[in-house]
């Protein structure tokens, strides 16, 4: 019997998570995550799926986060009619992520449209509706850590707590043999959490496997002695540090779990007196909603009654409508913004960073993974301008980072945690990462006693895994080359040109002088247009 895994996304990028396993007879997917970061990244999730979607027997769901389920409901409305797996805390975050994914699309593609109208160019629509996601729900079944479950013929699947976020698993695939042989066991690892997490438990999985398919976000850093006590020390210096009277401290934040824990650290801060009381706006209804799914869960979390005694704390406000998120601009003494996205890509962050980037009394603190090509990123590595909903800003804000509240485990505890699932007696596949994490973990694991074969698949690549090894087949053209995937694309670049002229023609002596700037740029789009 033939076996097969194909690498749909999260190859050499850190978004867009989805992984085919497929016999002669049956196919079960892995993750059908969104794809983030440069726009050339983020333009797949509107092309058609690589695969039929009918032709999926069954999708397992390693957690909630968006880039791990995201097009859920557009694989739905493709076609696809059978069981989700996925944890009890999965299904009950993907219950308010993906709606809430929903609404933000029409929404931001409504907001396209009106400009697309004015420019008299086509309309589009969004990858799914609000509605779709609703419907989708229908079909996710909720499983048990620790407990095998038949998920489709020749298939069952055991999820294992990874540690990452409410719900998140790694999950163990035995694929059924011919003929009496042992069945193949395969290890997808979904996101690690790293060994000092607030609110969740170490990561767990199971030894003796035949392959792991091991995510690599964090595969080139190593953060040397991370606790919870140093997190809160250094989160206090940079609050403080950003104390300006009239001034805000912005945290673009993902809205599930990063924000809780964010929220816990700052009251405990707040309450030892490490902090002045300051009111900390949580603007963004998604938060809102799985703050309540998390106070459900709380007392199956660490730390869960810090985290519920937080949510009620009188400092704390949680904004849900758009004229409760406007009036924060109303506010003239310091205070905190929460909102998410955590990368900057969508949502209300966008809006506070255009009112408050030009303003130098203002901050925003990183605190989680920057994908190449998104605003975030930008920011993070130093733009002095940016173009945020058509419009150019100038970046005078204080731009600082803290990157301490990631849900993924560092180079090191990657490392510790495969040494733990050892003999893995095929292959290793390093995902989930860019170019330069994965190398660094492929040479770190290199060093492991029987270290196994160590790959770094490209996006839709295809290998066959019936023999001893892994072995790549020959595949179609690949949707995006794999020098493209994790890295800055013509966009990002073309936006820093638009910019980079404005600043050149502004910096001209006078009329003479700028005329001969856009003179020389028009002769050289002359020159290109009649190579």
């Amino acid at each position: 019997m033939s076996l097969r895994l194909h690498f749909y996304g999260a190859a050499r990028t850190v978004t867009g998570s989805c992984f085919l396993l497929e016999t002669d007879a049956t196919r079960v997917l892995v993750d059908c995550g969104m794809f983030q970061g440069s726009k050339t990244e983020r333009e797949l999730n509107y092309q058609h799926f690589p695969f039929r979607a009918a032709g999926i027997s069954a999708l397992c769901l390693t957690h909630a986060h968006i880039d791990h389920s995201g097009l859920v409901p557009k694989l739905v409305k493709a076609g696809f009619d059978g069981p989700i797996y996925a944890t009890a805390g999965t299904v009950d975050l993907a219950s308010i992520m993906l709606p809430d994914s929903g609404y933000i699309q029409e929404a931001e593609v409504n907001q396209l449209n009106r400009r697309n109208s004015r420019r008299g160019l086509e309309t589009v629509s969004p990858i799914y509706t609000q509605e779709d996601a609703i419907e989708s729900l229908e079909q996710f079944q909720p499983v048990a850590y620790g407990q095998w479950r038949d998920v489709a013929p020749g298939f069952r699947a055991r999820y294992w707590n990874a540690g990452h976020l409410l719900g998140s698993a790694s999950i163990e695939i035995e694929v059924a043999s011919e003929g009496g042989e042992k069945p193949t066991r395969l290890l997808f690892s979904g996101d690690i959490g790293p060994d000092h997490k607030l609110l969740q438990p170490d990561p767990d999985g199971p030894r003796d496997l035949d392959y792991v398919i091991l995510e690599s976000t964090y595969g080139d850093t190593d953060r040397d002695a991370t606790t919870i006590e140093r997190r809160r020390r250094m989160l206090r210096d940079e609050v403080r540090a950003a104390m300006h009277p009239s001034g805000v401290l912005l945290i673009p934040s993902f809205a599930v779990e990063r924000t809780q824990e964010l929220l816990v650290d700052l009251m405990e801060l707040m309450e030892a007196g490490e902090l002045p009381d300051i009111p900390v706006f949580i603007d963004s209804p998604l938060a809102s909603k799985a703050s309540a799914i998390f106070k459900r869960h709380a007392k199956h979390l660490r730390n869960g009654s810090d985290l519920v005694q937080a949510l009620e704390s009188r400092w704390v406000r949680f904004t849900e409508t758009v004229e409760q998120s406007k009036s924060i601009d109303r506010i003239h003494s310091f205070h905190i913004i929460i909102a998410a996205s955590g990368m900057c890509e969508a949502g209300r962050i966008r809006h506070h960073l255009k009112a408050w980037l030009w303003r130098d009394e203002a901050t925003v603190l990183f605190v989680g993974f920057q994908a190449q090509g998104t605003l975030g990123r930008i920011l993070q590595d130093g733009a002095s301008k940016v173009r945020i909903h058509g419009d150019e800003i100038k970046v005078r804000a204080r731009m600082r980072t803290l990157d301490l509240y990631s849900g993924h485990a560092d180079q090191p505890e990657l490392k510790a945690w495969l040494t733990e699932r050892l003999p893995v007696r095929r292959g290793v596949f390093l995902v989930h990462g860019e170019d330069p994490a994965l190398k660094a973990l492929q040479s770190s694991l290199a060093d492991l006693e029987h270290a196994p074969d160590t790959l770094i698949p490209e996006i839709d690549d295809v290998f066959d895994l019936t023999g001893d090894r892994a072995v790549r087949i020959d595949r179609a053209q690949p949707r995006m080359p794999g020098s493209s995937a994790g890295h800055r694309d013509w966009h990002n670049d073309y936006a820093e040109m638009l910019l980079e002229i404005n600043d050149a023609v502004e910096a001209a002596a006078d009329r003479k002088s700028k005329g001969v700037i856009i003179r020389r740029i028009r002769d050289a789009l002359k020159g290109e247009t009649m190579d």
